[in-house]
């Protein structure tokens, strides 16, 4: 049987060994052969010494070949791992009745005839399937299983520990042969009929009477066409005779089932896998083990970090492991990380039958490459340009010019799969990979064939459609799905930009300026940003599509707020000249974002924007455009057409199924309810607000948290100052980014810091105890933490609670300057009882300083 992890050192002499035996048997090379189920040149090879050693099953199939059992059998088996060969007895020294009557004949039958099984790490969910798969009832029972992958992903060791688990369910028993190369059908019967006791092939139906048996076949691929041929005769005359293959493809009966055998599983890149997490993955698991049998100490908390991403590097691939582990005798982990991470297929070993022979993992990938037709490495050469995972139509789009258009690319990754080149996880569309050492090896050989730059250039290709499909999806009600989509690719994205940055400007500037809403919802503002200037600015972009061009502007002035205003009237300017609506709405809705100093402009974009998109019936953009417009309500002081506004938004919101946008009027309404003096509203649309977001989750902590210190406030103007301080635990002492109105990807107000949130809420709770001393510590705070580009509105709570509070005058009278300064340039009208608040503390004798 195939060792796919043996290390055992050949040793001379083993050739004689087995030959003496032979001998003594009265047995010719050919009958041994085939009472071995093994090659006669793999025989003639070990006794002539050109192969000095042979694999670890292949011994054992020969030891009961030759009837050998107690210290002769220890003694073979022990020169066949290299060690000194015990003298075994002369075939003249024995006396003639020394030989038994039957020596010819074939061993007596055992339950189990093959090697022992190894330690297996990581497969128990491989093993449990399918023992019940190969222990079920007989008409629920395949007649057999195939193991399918690449050389050193562990078939073989799989398939070993498989068959002794279920041996005890098989009374006819559970015996293996190993297939090699140029063996016959016959030879194969042959072999099968040795292994179960049986004198001939015919024999095999009396000596299994009936009783289930398991074949173990080793390395289908050898001679595919003759375990067919074989599998296919003993399956019709044996009808209880199942078996279980390994090979780099299946055997192709119609009762079989194929299983690929997948890399063992490794930390993904954003795991985060902690010292005494990482052990927990199966791959890092093996290395850890291997790494203690070649002698390493173990591996530090320094350490750990480099195991986990290079076990990545080798796609969890065994065999990939073990040889990387080899390397510890000499390297340190991160040695062998810098030697070997990005140049896996480089790791081999001397060949376990011709020691003068490396073979390398770049060996064992290109043998299954091989069994592919042209077309099928040309596909595969092109899907290696994937990084990450991919969908099917990622896969379709990558193959449909060129050799392959038209290639039915389902049955393409059929092949794949088959061969185990391929792995499928999960039920998402973006579920198909290329093992890690085949993405390394398909990329290798189109830089040989030249054609790696076309390569990647449809790969970016392909990503701009993507990136400009989803576009469309990521505001509304399908932002966190179009989002998710996005992110299964995400690693390619970046990859596909960088390329064509460089080579293909144009498609970068497509894929760049259909991210911003995506790169805002996964706070990656500067991200989007520094690519969006860099290809703007790139002089091999002035000719591009012009609504790429305008788009890429709104993108720019979406992710960078109003200090991009120049972007976002270049845009307007394009896309009142293109004429595209759908560009003119989204800019206007951009420039209607409230900037200090420009009120009027702003609302005058905010009320061009609700225009068009009523024009249009852009529901959506209605309702945004109303949001904004209701800050302007609040910033005149007209409270009633702000409740109004916010009432359509909330009614649209539900009608367009826009669920964030939704609670973030109702957020709203709860804060105007706070400025309109109803405390009891305030906080019934405040917990309302909060179960909305809590609803729709990952776009609105910074909503949430505002909403919190609205109701805190409500809490402390109607007395209610413990239920106050327990809310203000809740506040984030952190602040998370991205000001955006959840779902919208449209800048608004602006939602204040949590810093601010917390001493605002703080100076409201002390002032309502009466603590003015404490209030205006806190209202201090609040004014200072306010920076440029948040709501001026909130500003004025701040100094206004400063003001009430403060017993300093001279600080009294710099906060009623700025706040001045403030309600000028904003155009922000007091309300009420803002007013009133400050006109008491005027009309205080003790207040000269306050007019």
């Amino acid at each position: 049987m195939t060792s796919e992890h043996g290390t055992d050192r050949p040793g001379p002499g083993f050739g004689a060994v087995l030959r003496d035996h032979r001998r003594r048997a009265r047995l010719t090379q050919v009958e041994l052969a085939s009472r071995a189920a093994v090659g006669v040149r793999t025989v003639r090879d070990l006794e002539c010494g050109r192969a000095a050693r042979p694999q670890r099953m292949t011994a054992e199939l020969l030891a009961d070949a030759l009837g050998l059992c107690g210290a002769d059998r220890t003694d073979f088996l022990e020169a066949a791992r290299g060690h000194a060969p015990a003298a075994p007895p002369a075939i003249d020294a024995a006396p003639a009745d020394a030989i038994p009557a039957d020596a010819g004949a074939p061993p007596a039958p055992r339950v189990v005839r093959l090697p022992p099984a190894a330690d297996l790490i990581g497969r128990d969910a491989d093993v449990a399937e399918l023992a019940a798969e190969l222990t079920r009832p007989g008409s629920e029972a395949p007649g057999g299983v195939t193991l399918v992958g690449l050389a050193g992903v562990g078939k073989t060791a799989l398939a070993l520990v498989v068959a002794h688990r279920i041996a005890a369910a098989h009374p006819g028993g559970v015996a293996g042969i190993v297939v090699t190369d140029g063996s016959t059908a016959g030879e194969i019967l042959g072999g099968v009929a040795a292994v179960f006791a049986a004198g001939r092939p015919d024999d095999l139906p009396a000596q299994l009477a009936g009783r289930s048996a398991v074949l173990l076949v080793d390395a289908v691929e050898r001679s595919p066409d003759a375990v067919a041929e074989a599998l296919s005769r003993l399956r019709e005359r044996v009808p209880g005779l199942r078996f279980l293959a390994t090979g780099r493809h299946s055997v192709g009966l119609p009762d079989e089932r194929v299983r690929p055998v997948a890399p063992l599983v490794a930390p993904s890149a954003d795991s985060g896998a902690a010292s005494g997490e990482a052990a927990s993955y199966p791959a890092v698991a093996l290395f850890l083990d291997r790494l203690a049998r070649v002698g390493r100490s173990e591996v530090g908390p320094d350490e750990v970090a480099a195991a986990v991403t290079l076990v990545r590097c080798l796609g969890g691939l065994p065999l990939a492991i073990e040889l990387a582990a080899a390397r510890g005798r000499v390297l340190t982990v991160a040695e062998i990380l810098d030697r070997y991470g990005d140049r896996v297929l480089d790791l081999s070993r001397p060949d376990a039958a011709r020691p003068e022979t490396v073979v390398s993992l770049r060996d064992a990938v290109d043998a299954s490459y091989r069994l592919l037709d042209p077309a099928e490495r040309y596909a595969l050469r092109r899907l290696a340009m994937f990084r990450h995972r991919w969908s099917l139509r990622l896969a379709e789009q990558m193959l449909a010019d060129g050799p392959t258009a038209g290639t039915d690319v389902v049955h393409v990754l059929d092949r794949l799969l088959g061969l185990g080149l391929l792995s499928v996880r999960g039920a998402r569309s973006s579920r198909f990979r290329l093992l890690d050492v085949v993405r390394d090896f398909g990329t290798e050989r189109a830089s040989a064939k030249g054609e790696l730059a076309a390569f990647r250039r449809r790969h970016a290709a392909v990503l701009a459609d993507l990136a400009q499909q989803a576009a469309p999806d990521l505001v509304g009600g399908d932002l966190t799905s179009a989002a998710a989509r996005l992110d299964d690719v995400a690693g390619d994205l970046g990859a596909a930009l960088t390329f064509a940055a460089g080579e293909d400007p144009h498609t970068a500037l497509r894929i760049a300026a259909a991210l911003p809403c995506w790169w805002q919802f996964r706070s990656r503002e500067v991200t989007g940003r520094q690519w969006l200037r860099r290809l703007l600015d790139d002089p091999r972009t002035a000719d591009a599509d012009p609504v790429v061009r305008a788009w890429a502007y709104a993108g720019l002035a979406r992710l960078a707020g109003p200090q991009e205003r120049a972007a976002a009237q270049i845009a307007l300017a394009s896309f009142e000249r293109l004429g595209d609506a759908a560009g003119r709405v989204t800019t206007h809705l951009l420039l209607a974002v409230p900037a200090r100093g420009e009120p009027d402009e702003a609302r005058a974009h905010a009320e061009a924007a609700l225009v068009l998109a009523r024009r249009h019936a852009r529901l959506r953009d209605v309702a945004i455009a109303q949001h904004h417009l209701s800050w302007h309500d609040i910033r005149v002081g007209d409270l009633a057409a702000a409740r109004r506004r916010l009432a359509e938004v909330e009614r649209l919101a539900r009608r367009c199924g826009d669920y964030r946008v939704r609670a973030v009027a109702v957020a709203a309404l709860a804060e105007l309810a706070r400025l309109d003096g109803r405390p009891e509203d305030a906080e019934r649309l405040g917990r309302r607000a909060v179960a909305e977001l809590d609803t729709v989750g990952l776009a609105a902590p910074n909503h949430r948290r505002r909403v919190l210190a609205t109701i805190g406030l409500a809490l402390a103007r109607s007395g209610r100052f413990a239920e106050a301080a327990a809310l203000r635990d809740e506040v984030p002492s952190v602040s998370l980014a991205g000001t955006e109105l959840p779902g919208s990807g449209f800048p608004w107000a602006g939602v204040p810091s949590a810093e601010f949130s917390a001493a605002l809420l703080d100076g409201g709770i002390a002032a309502g105890r009466g603590e003015r001393a404490r209030a205006a510590e806190c209202f201090a705070r609040a004014a200072e933490a306010h920076a440029v580009g948040d709501d001026p509105r909130d500003l004025v709570a701040a100094l206004v609670g400063l003001i009430a509070a403060t017993p300093d005058p001279a600080v009294r009278r710099d906060a009623a300057h700025r706040l001045d300064v403030l309600c000028g340039s904003a155009s922000i009208a007091l309300l009420p009882w803002e007013r009133e608040s400050l006109g008491t503390i005027a009309a205080d004798p003790a207040d000269p300083d306050v007019a």
